[in-house]
């Protein structure tokens, strides 16, 4: 999906990936992170929320969770972090990363919520008065009380699969009145999810129904007198689209993907945020005319099209056509057209989730100044493991 944005914008990240697999500091099925692009992402991400008064919350599970990464971009200004599920809120709390937002994809477990709350989380999303319910009971026992944010849809809106839940529009009043009943919580926003989607056709990234019940729900709330201190609008924040969500009255943004340089409308490689990740792997065999490559990074929702090729002696690599895998598969192996020597490096560029994957993620810092240092090689749940499998 970005093999071109990739060599437009860091052609150096290219090198190193290649470098690294033929020193064998580094297994076929790896993400290798320009620790220092990144970075670099993060700091212009944070001077455009800075410009329109939005507050940004960092997203690791596209990089694994990362916590050493998470690390040195709270080091820059970001308050702390967005963990979407309650295994990723667990794993960074145990490195004592911040959590600003807790809950919102996924629900915190009845019997982790009083653990997630010793933690400290700035806010947590709830789906239901069950959960909030359980919420408050746990923070009047720790004798707090928790700012709460409501996730809300119309029956109209856009939903990702396994992704449906929270509060309906229309049960909006009766759900407050009940709320105001917990004295552990507090009603302090609201979210909704995606808020903002890519169009192929306009090749823009546009609002969403969704963005317009969001706004709808923060309307009917100030209506009923409830001040709130969030709304919650993510989905696609990058720097393009800061102000566009500024516009409509976003006060906090849970980048992720813009971080990587991975968003859809970099697609062409010219966003401000640059290509700063990329997929490691190797050819395996082959099979029917067509090669396979190790596989165990692939991610559905990935896109991937095209993968550069290295074989032995070569100038420069071969740009090759990522082939289909069909659904529902495992893969075991990724297969890429033609015949390639086996054994030769792939590297390929597409949108990706780490944390659902079982790839490796390596951390190399200094690319960019000619001065590259491994960092570290973590697992995909963002688990330290070391600093190269031959040393």
């Amino acid at each position: 999906m970005f093999i071109n944005a990739l060599k437009k914008q860091n052609p150096k990240l290219i090198e190193i990936a290649k470098d690294l697999w033929q020193q064998g500091a580094i297994l076929p099925d790896t993400y290798i992170i320009d620790v220092d692009q990144v970075l670099d992402n993060g700091r212009r991400l944070l001077q455009a929320a800075e410009q329109y008064g939005i507050e940004l919350y960092l997203m690791t599970k596209q990089i694994g969770r990362n916590p050493w990464l998470a690390q040195k971009l709270i080091e820059l200004g970001y308050p702390g972090v967005v963990a979407v599920d309650f295994r990723e809120a667990y794993t960074l709390s145990q490195h004592g990363i911040p959590l600003c937002h807790i809950g919102h994809l996924v629900q915190t477990p009845a019997h982790l919520i009083e653990t997630m709350l010793k933690q400290h989380p700035g806010i947590i999303t709830v789906f239901s008065i069950e959960k909030a319910q359980a919420i408050s009971d746990a923070a009047e026992k720790l004798g707090r009380v928790q700012p709460i944010m409501l996730k809300v849809f119309d029956k109209r809106d856009i939903t990702l699969p396994s992704q449906e839940a929270g509060i309906l529009f229309d049960e909006l009043d009766e759900t407050v009145d009940i709320l105001k009943t917990m004295p552990g919580i507090k009603l302090s926003g609201l979210t909704h999810f995606p808020c903002l989607e890519w169009n192929a056709r306009y090749q823009t990234t546009l609002p969403t129904i969704n963005l317009q019940t969001l706004l709808r729900a923060r309307n009917r709330l100030e209506q009923l007198g409830i001040e709130l201190s969030q709304i919650n609008a993510p989905s696609a924040s990058s720097c393009n689209t800061i102000p566009l969500l500024a516009k409509y009255g976003a006060t906090h943004l849970e980048p992720g993907h813009a971080l990587t340089g991975t968003i859809p409308a970099n697609i062409s490689g010219r966003e401000p945020e640059k290509i700063s990740m990329v997929y490691i792997t190797e050819v395996s065999h082959h099979y029917d005319g067509n090669s396979y490559c190790y596989g165990g990074g692939y991610y559905k929702r990935g896109h991937m099209k095209y993968a550069l090729v290295f074989p032995e002696r070569a100038r420069s690599p071969k740009t090759v056509r990522v082939l289909s895998l069909g659904d529902p598969c495992i893969d075991y192996h990724l297969p890429i057209s033609g015949i390639h020597p086996i054994g030769s490096p792939v590297i390929m560029c597409f949108r990706t989730q780490i944390f659902v994957t079982r790839s490796d993620v390596t951390l190399v810092s200094g690319i960019q100044s000619g001065s590259p240092r491994l960092e570290g090689i973590y697992d995909s749940q963002g688990n330290w493991k070391n600093r190269g499998y031959f040393q």
